[in-house]
């Protein structure tokens, strides 16, 4: 099993840490600091994560970003915003990360007043610009993901995804055929089916482990990011890339 794939010229891991409790305190910072010293190299945030303490704290603690590591921010969450607003958005994530280049960056929502071909010839702007690197789209369909790309090049999608929560396989389907990255959010959200608990004994492994590798095993495009401020939990969550499930014990995990 691939434990990393393709971002541009990044090789993710593809195992990535969720940060949407991040708060701007030193233990945070520190946490951070140790968590880029693991083989970790892609780091989700958005502009509205933690009162925007999210990106401060990322900024404050890692800026200027390595060149290997992928710090991806959103913008565009709530209704209402419009163009401008995402802008306006955009412009405040950039100097909440100490940053002239925004590595991905997610239109967070699709909203009437924010179409997605509306953001896309925004991101656009920027990406040609050079200020935005890669261009993603979150909780999307096929229908709006193939949308965007008839504007822009989208590289990423981000959708809740998980053993638990598979409403989006036709995405994930659609990812793996046209190359693009499928990024799962509450990837651990749920309840375990009961199958969970007998593979994770086999591996010797926590039942969270188990779940990621039934993620990463149900496509090579797929890069989970469970949010975590523990390094011990990150350390965990990166153990599972070392989990090879076998075709019987996937199938048995993927069976109603």
């Amino acid at each position: 099993m691939p434990t990393t794939v393709s971002l541009g010229d990044v090789e993710l891991t593809r195992i990535g840490l969720g940060t949407n409790r991040l708060s701007d305190t030193p233990a945070h910072r520190s946490f951070l600091e140790a968590a880029t010293a693991t083989e970790l190299n892609f780091i989700d945030t958005a502009h509205l994560y933690a009162g925007g303490d999210s990106e401060r704290t990322i900024g404050a603690a890692l800026a200027p970003f390595a060149d290997d590591l992928i710090v991806a921010t959103k913008g565009g969450f709530n209704a209402g915003v419009g163009v401008e607003g995402l802008r306006a958005e955009l412009e405040e994530s950039f100097e909440r990360l100490g940053t002239d280049t925004i590595r991905l960056y997610y239109q967070h929502r699709v909203h009437p007043d924010l179409p997605v071909e509306d953001a896309m010839g925004l991101l656009k702007e920027y990406r040609d610009a050079g200020r935005i690197t890669h261009i993603g789209v979150s909780a999307v369909t096929v229908e709006q993901l193939e949308r965007a790309r008839a504007v822009a090049p989208v590289d990423v999608v981000q959708n809740e995804y998980s053993l638990v929560q598979r409403a989006h396989d036709d995405v994930v389907d659609h990812c793996q055929a046209e190359g693009i990255v499928f990024v799962p959010y509450f990837p651990l959200r749920g309840e375990d089916p009961p199958a969970v608990a007998e593979v994770a004994e086999r591996h010797g492994a926590t039942p969270g482990q188990i779940r990621l590798a039934w993620l990463l095993r149900r496509s090579p495009v797929v890069v989970p990011i469970p949010g975590t401020l523990s390094l011990d939990h990150l350390r965990e969550n990166l153990a599972a890339l070392e989990i090879e499930l076998t075709e019987e014990e996937f199938e048995r995990l993927s069976s109603p």
